[in-house]
């Protein structure tokens, strides 16, 4: 009788055990998961979001179903990105940006380059998974790349509802250039405008920079902080306006710059509603020098 009751009991606990590691493996959040809770919050935030297709916001590499050991948010996953991460255990790269230098990550003309290869094995080595997270992310409102933006350039009075146009302390444009450098660290600044041009209200844009969005907000503002504009659009018309005597000016910080902001506050909004696994934002180095 004793020893068939120590067996049934070694036998429960054995099920128990098994039951469990089951429940833990089955348990583990997956890439797929985490991007429906992305989803389900985004129709949840106040306007919602709605989910449109087709969209830049599909995965980029890696097997949706990998279970997900660490998050790292960044603004472009670059390839010493990639490398934080795996060394930081973090498995899913939620990027802005592409991740094979195309808009649309096209690789089937990639196929024998060699550094094309090196970057898909590096990911396929590490059991990484990469999804892009850009059209709705901007969707949201307000769009915190354009507040990440403002928050690193000491910017905190908007002039209206835009997030977009800034009353800022009275300067001038040589000061401010000053200023941006010694407390962002740019390296690669590129500036339009008189140095003595008298500054007290702003206006930005992160990423591409189209000639309408300058010439929607630039009358209203004394600077236009861009992060990458066509030359030969809204730079020629700075440098036109300048030309015929308006005192204007055009500080052009860098795609990167500019949105990497608000992919830090990505990882900060991602922490609320995740927490089985380490979420970090890794930015990016500025790719430029002068």
């Amino acid at each position: 009788m004793d020893l068939t009751r120590r067996h049934f009991t070694l036998a429960a606990t054995a099920a128990m055990a098994a039951d469990q590691a089951v429940f833990g493996q089955s348990a583990k959040l997956t890439a797929q998961q985490v991007i429906e809770r992305i989803q389900k919050q985004l129709a949840a935030a106040t306007p919602p979001v709605e989910w449109k297709t087709p969209t830049r916001d599909v995965f980029k590499a890696g097997d949706p179903e990998t279970p997900v050991t660490g998050i790292a948010t960044t603004v472009m996953s670059t390839l010493s990105i990639l490398q934080r991460a795996a060394k930081a255990g973090k498995n899913l790269v939620i990027t802005h940006e592409p991740t094979f230098w195309s808009d649309s990550d096209s690789t089937q003309e990639l196929a024998s380059d060699a550094v094309y290869q090196h970057k898909a094995e590096f990911i396929q080595k590490n059991n990484m998974v990469i999804w892009r997270f850009h059209d709705h992310w901007h969707a949201r409102k307000p769009d915190a790349m354009l507040v990440g933006l403002a928050q690193v350039l000491g910017w905190n009075n908007p002039a209206d509802d835009s997030q977009r146009l800034y009353n800022i302390k009275p300067t001038t444009l040589g000061a401010m250039v000053k200023d941006l450098e010694s407390r962002l660290k740019f390296r690669a600044m590129r500036v339009i405008g008189d140095p003595d041009t008298k500054i007290s209200k702003g206006a930005i844009n992160v990423g591409s920079t189209s000639l309408q969005v300058v010439l929607k907000l630039m009358p209203e503002a004394d600077v236009f902080i861009a992060g990458e504009p066509r030359e030969w659009e809204g730079p020629e018309y700075l440098q036109d306006a300048v030309a015929m005597g308006q005192k204007k000016a055009m500080i052009i910080i860098g795609h990167q710059n500019s949105e990497d902001p608000g992919m830090r506050l990505c990882a900060d909004w991602l922490k609320t509603f995740i927490s089985e696994v380490p979420i970090e934002w890794l930015p990016t180095s500025e790719p430029f020098r002068r």
